[in-house]
Parts: structure tokens; sequence; C-alpha cells
């Protein structure tokens, strides 16, 4: 039976009892926000990880959770790739990162980094599920939720097992990747899960001589692509090189002098989810 008490989602939400949802009664989790994409290679990971990064950094209580539970690279980005979790009787408790983000990943578990996990969609799935149960995140003001590519299992899982407040899509330009991610909106929707917008990462890149904007996918295709999809545009992102640099070092978090573009996302994240 679920524990509304607890849920994020109580509010607003008519399941009552019936709903999917289990709850750890040691966490109070205000707000989960997953960040989704229909394919891989388009930077969920790194715009979860500073979604992350620059709420902590206006002083909310934030947790990560990696649901990649076959690709997982949360811990890279952080250069936690020594960490490990604390075991208790009355769950796992996470790591902090060096900002003070709590940091849950399938990397905190294995014997060393590149160990392959070699499981079946339901094992993978269910170890997602435990992420959220039996993890002690404590007191959240948010929980962001890093998804693998797709609409399978894990996706699945998140939507009927987590009670999220909304999802943030992540595109880039061309065209082939706005149509896979509006499988993902789609799939949302049928899941009755907010869709708070998408990012468009990639978008442009800056000239290092002049400063000036280079739109190499054509002008207004972030907005192009929103409206194709049918959702609210966020923002957009450029091909960075310092932030490039700083994940593949294990620092992203000192990416925390975030471009006023990336903070106006996340304004307009925060404005969606207290609507």
């Amino acid at each position: 039976m679920a524990n509304c008490d607890s849920c994020p989602s109580k509010d607003g939400c008519n399941k009552g009892d019936s709903c999917m949802v289990e709850n750890n009664p040691l966490n109070q989790v205000k707000n989960i926000i997953a960040v989704m994409s229909g394919k891989g290679g388009v930077g969920k990971s790194t715009i979860s990880s500073l979604i992350a990064c620059e709420l902590k950094n206006r002083g909310y209580r934030v947790g990560l959770l990696d649901a990649d539970i076959t690709g997982p690279s949360i811990p890279r980005l952080f250069g936690m790739t020594n960490k490990s979790v604390e075991i208790t009787e009355d769950g796992i408790y996470p790591p902090q990162s060096v900002t003070g983000v709590y940091v849950m990943s399938m990397n905190l578990l294995t014997e060393y980094e590149e160990q392959a996990v070699v499981w079946r969609g339901p094992l993978i799935a269910g170890a997602v599920k435990q992420f959220w149960t039996d993890v002690v995140w404590g007191d959240l003001d948010y929980l962001i939720v890093d998804m693998p590519p797709g609409t399978g299992d894990v996706p699945l899982t998140v939507m009927q097992s987590i009670p999220v407040t909304g999802i943030v899509m992540v595109s880039t330009p061309q065209n082939l990747v706005s149509m896979i991610v509006s499988k993902a909106v789609d799939m949302a929707k049928k899941m009755n899960v907010k869709v708070l917008g998408v990012i468009e990462n990639m978008s442009y890149i800056t000239c290092p001589e002049c400063n000036k904007k280079i739109e190499v996918f054509g002008e207004n295709a972030a907005q192009r692509a929103a409206e194709k999809i049918g959702i609210d545009l966020l923002g957009e992102l450029p091909l960075d090189n310092d932030l490039m640099e700083l994940s593949d070092e294990g620092r992203v978090e000192l990416f925390g002098k975030m471009k006023e573009d990336f903070k106006s996302i996340v304004d307009e994240i925060i404005n969606k989810i207290n609507k």
C-alpha cells in the first residue's frame, strides 16, 4: 500500500492507495525532476548534473539519482569514482559530492568503475526502484533523476514507481533527434506525467575570436524543434569547451559560474513546478 504522506505528488494526486508508488518513511522529497530523451548522446547526464549543481548553489537540498544502470556516468562527472555508499539496517546512505549533492549510482556499488552490469530488463528496473525505496535520501527539496535513453523498462519504472513532479526533455537541433524525443514526450503524456519543457543542447557554438554566436543548424532551430514536439522551449545551450574539460576531469561542480542562459533555464523549471 502506498505511503502518501512522504509523496511529493500527494496534493495533486487522486489515485490514493491504488498507485504503484512505494515510499521510504525516512524520506521527505518535495520535488522530483526526471531528465529524459528518446536518444542517447544528447547530454542528459551533463544537464542533470548542471541542474543539480545550480539548485545546490541556490541553497536547496539536492539529490541526484543515476537511473542509467548499465551506462552510469554521474560519479565520473562529480569525481566520485572512489566514493562508496554506506549500507545500514535503515537503508543505503548516498555519499555527498564536494558541494553537498547526494548521489546514488550503480557505479558506486560496483567493484571498479569499468565493471559491466550485464542484467536483463526486470533486474535493471528493480534496481532503479530500489534506488528510490531503499536509499535514505532524507529531506530534499529536489531529487534529479538522470534517465537512460529510450522509452523502455527504466523510464516506465520511474514513471510508475517514483512520484515524478515533472520531466525535462533534452534534445539536439537535428530533425531526427527531435522526432525521437517526441516519442519520449508521447510516453510521458500517456503516463500522465507533466512535461516541463525541452532543453536544446549543443544548439550553437561561440566563436572564440569574436564571441559571435554561430547557429550551426540554422536560425530558430530550437524554437522550431520545440513547436514540432509540442512542448515549451526551456532554453538553448551551446557546445562549451570549458564544460567538456571539467566533465572529463570529474569537476563539473566547478562550472558553478553558470552562464546566464543556464540560470534562466533553471528559473523556468522552478516556475513551471510551482505553477
